[in-house]
């Protein structure tokens, strides 16, 4: 049986997040417009930084951040901003974002992940229409770009994601 291309361009994604250099999550991103492939990106410290794998240590991991607050701490650049910086501006508008996280600890599936409060604003800018994101078991959810911008997280005052 032939995969669904939802599925086919979250394997792309996971196949990207093992270059991560995350300690706690290892993510990956494709953006995909007209079914071609635009851009990719994983999570890791910015170009010529040491990475948390080098350093051997999760400054948010030592300081018990919970997950999706608090990224000020991270050393790391998301994967969704990774391939966002990868491509022109033109190539993003209209185009879906597909995404993949993994737990470092139990490799297995986020379950539940969503970009960051930060990466939405970016993600939003960038003209991006969706987000489908690997849910366990070969699960996905798709977010409407469109439903972050009328629904204005950063009005509420919650964390995480």
């Amino acid at each position: 049986m032939r995969k669904d291309k939802i599925n086919y361009y979250l394997d792309i994604a996971e196949a990207i997040g093992e270059r991560s250099t995350c300690l706690r999550r290892k993510y990956g991103c494709v953006i995909v417009n007209n079914d071609e492939i635009i851009a990719t990106g994983y999570n890791g410290a910015p170009r010529g930084r040491k990475n948390c794998d080098d350093l051997g240590v999760c400054t948010r991991e030592k300081m018990n951040i919970p997950r999706g607050e608090r990224y000020e701490m991270c050393r790391s650049v998301h994967a969704e901003q990774n391939a966002i910086l990868s491509a022109p501006r033109r190539d993003l508008i209209g185009a879906t974002m597909y995404i993949m996280g993994k737990n470092v600890q139990t490799a297995s599936v986020e379950p539940k992940s969503s970009c960051c409060m930060i990466c939405k604003r970016i993600v939003i800018n960038a003209g991006i229409k969706e987000v489908i994101v690997r849910e366990p078991n070969n699960g996905y959810t798709i977010y409407k770009v469109e439903d972050w911008i009328n629904d204005d997280d950063s009005l509420k005052g919650e964390f995480g994601y």
